[in-house]
């Protein structure tokens, strides 16, 4: 029996760093795999600030799927689009006609919208994900009687404009990476009726080489350490200015894409090494005295579970509710809101024998029982076949 999908995402590749790409990526190649007939369907954008096309338009072989790429247009002046986004960031619902202004000014992409109407037969199912762009609140709706929207929800405001609820109650399933993500989405109005709570599968690195990180950048001594991109929304300037403020003589290391922005006064206390590799991350992690996650819009946290899988434990900020459920699930790490505490924990780490090997095993035992790929992909399988099947 031909069993043919296509997933549906703005950015996609090897080369790109989210969580969102990185599960869509996971689950696609997982279908592969398993005799599915995959295509991707995506846009020529690898930045997802400016969308520009930076890629060629074009259909290629990678990792043995069809990537079909589709170029964007954007906006020719964003003036608009600036001012409505400032309101919709500081927490005003604009109107329906302001919200779809902002939307289209990000980018739009006729190419692809075609491609998918032009395709609806052609495939068992259309998966889409994430939940905020064009892709799939402008192109699902054609497809919404054999699509899957992966949403990878945040408890954020764009989560509660209009021009979202669609989203999750017209596609024929809705896949959910979390606990908390889906009592989230049941907050925030209709999910349609068929939905279930997938997970993400998660790659189980063969070693780890915690000196070789060491010796490659020249860090001595005990030191946290923050993966993921340097923007406000990922709490990384709240974690600096927490860190800076704490007593300890434990080192921060970050890695991942934008600026770190270290001032002179933490130079020494703060190190950045930019873009690691899969091997080099890996390695970083085993190394650390613990993970680091500031990030309070979370609907999985795949780094997290990277540091659990690395035997390490996690420092966690309060109020992060997909985290903070992770930790209580598991007792991989300490949560903390302020400087005090984020020091007595790390006294702690650093001073009770054992304490730290027990939670990275506590966590790296969680996410082996419940986060392996086969596990995932029979979830993703039994859904999809359902859908057809109901067809």
């Amino acid at each position: 029996m031909r069993r043919r999908v296509a997933f549906v995402s703005p950015r996609f590749g090897a080369q790109i760093v989210g969580g969102a790409e990185s599960v869509v990526r996971g689950t696609a190649l997982g279908l592969l795999e398993r005799g599915w007939d995959v295509e991707v369907l995506t846009t020529c954008a690898t930045n997802p600030y400016t969308w520009a096309n930076e890629l060629p338009e074009a259909t290629t072989l990678e990792e043995g799927l069809v990537v079909r790429r589709f170029s964007n247009v954007l906006a020719t002046s964003a003036s608009k689009e600036h001012a409505v986004h400032g309101r919709i960031y500081y927490g005003e619902r604009p109107s329906l006609d302001d919200q779809v202004t902002w939307l289209n000014a990000l980018f739009r992409n006729p190419g692809l919208f075609e491609a998918i109407f032009r395709a609806k037969y052609d495939f068992d199912a259309f998966v889409f994900a994430p939940y905020l762009f064009w892709p799939a609140t402008v192109c699902m709706p054609v497809v919404a009687d054999r699509s899957v929207v992966m949403p990878c929800l945040h408890d954020e405001v764009y989560a509660r404009m209009d021009v979202m609820r669609h989203v999750l109650s017209l596609p024929a399933s809705v896949w959910f990476l979390s606990g908390p993500e889906h009592d989230l989405a049941h907050r925030l109005g209709p999910v349609t009726p068929q939905h279930s709570v997938i997970g993400s599968g998660m790659d189980v690195p063969d070693s780890y080489e915690p000196e070789e990180f060491r010796s490659e950048y020249g860090i001595d001594g005990p030191f946290l350490l923050y993966l993921g991109r340097r923007e406000v929304d990922k709490g990384w300037p709240w974690l600096v200015e927490v860190f800076a403020r704490s007593r300890s003589n434990v080192k921060l290391v970050s890695a991942g894409p934008g600026e770190a922005g270290v001032v002179p006064r933490l130079r020494g206390r703060v190190i950045d090494v930019g873009l690691l590799s899969d091997e080099q991350r890996n390695n970083a992690l085993a190394a650390a005295l613990a993970y680091v996650q500031p990030s309070l819009n979370e609907s999985y946290s795949r780094t997290l579970m990277e540091s659990w899988l690395a035997g390490t434990p996690a420092l966690v900020r309060k109020g992060s509710t997909v985290v903070e459920w992770h930790l209580a699930n598991c007792g991989g790490g300490f949560a903390f809101a302020s400087p005090r505490e984020l020091s007595a924990q790390l006294r702690r780490l650093t001073s009770e024998t054992g304490l730290g090997e027990e939670m990275g095993a506590n966590g790296r035992a969680y996410v082996l029982d419940n986060y392996q790929w086969p596990h995932v992909l029979d979830l993703v399988e039994a859904d999809l076949l359902s859908l057809k099947a109901g067809r």
